[in-house]
């Protein structure tokens, strides 16, 4: 896959199909994968939080999630063709892991949704191997949730915690975690047990899956996205016109 440079951030310009083969490829030969979805919010942050500009930048796969990328990344020259959404991924690969016998390990948000994420996917995918799953509030004991991981025989490990504690928690203990692949993927969970709706296939094409997901929650994303967006987008104009990002 080619690989781009957007306000600093590395980004693979790979397609869903390519990315999704270019994982299995890289397990069946048991080469462990970094994985990372970078949206506008994470482009932007990556530019004071270093740790999380290094969590980020050691990815063996870093796909484009948002669509305001997708367009920033147009805006300066680059050909990108479509996003791969992190959500959409995941999906993804639980179907090739069911198929390909590779067992996968959830970890993150609440007890309840952690567990009834297992329970959905196993439903959606009977031949799946869940090697085990976690909540994500284990912060003070780290360690143990990381020899849990090691100890359950997972390829597949997929990381439901907020940005940027997940890429932060991944790149700590990559080498520790025992997988073959491991992905953070946000607020995944909540989608598919069902706690949060995903925006509407038409907002998801024109890009205002952010918008749908402030309605929902705007105590919670308001800034996030409105703040993040605002600064992308005058980043995007300063380095079109020449004036550096």
């Amino acid at each position: 896959m080619k690989r781009i440079e957007l306000l600093g951030s590395p980004m693979d310009m790979g397609s869903m199909e390519e990315t999704v083969q270019l994982i299995k490829e890289r397990l069946i030969k048991g080469v462990f994968t970094q994985h990372v979805v970078v949206n506008v919010a994470k482009v932007v942050n990556m530019r004071k939080d270093t740790e999380l500009a290094l969590s980020v930048t050691e990815c063996d796969i870093i796909n484009i999630d948002g669509m305001g990328v997708v367009w920033g990344a147009r805006f300066l020259g680059h050909d990108v063709t479509e996003r791969v959404a992190g959500v959409d991924l995941f999906h993804q690969l639980n179907a090739m892991a069911e198929k390909d016998e590779f067992p996968v390990f959830y970890l993150g948000a609440k007890e309840e949704i952690v567990s009834k994420t297992a329970t959905v996917m196993k439903e959606a995918h009977p031949n799946l191997q869940v090697a085990g799953f976690h909540h994500g509030y284990f912060w003070d004991d780290e360690e143990s949730v990381v020899e849990e991981i090691r100890k359950s025989g997972a390829k597949l490990l997929f990381v439901a915690i907020t940005s940027p504690k997940k890429e932060k928690f991944i790149n700590k203990w990559k080498g520790q975690l025992g997988v073959d692949f491991v992905m953070g993927v946000g607020g995944t969970f909540d989608v598919v047990a069902g706690k949060v709706k995903r925006a509407p296939m038409w907002m998801q094409r024109c890009g205002l899956e952010w918008f749908y997901r402030v309605l929902q929650e705007p105590r919670r994303m308001w800034k996030r996205y409105f703040v993040t967006n605002s600064q992308f987008a005058w980043l995007l104009v300063k380095t079109r016109l020449g004036l550096g990002a």
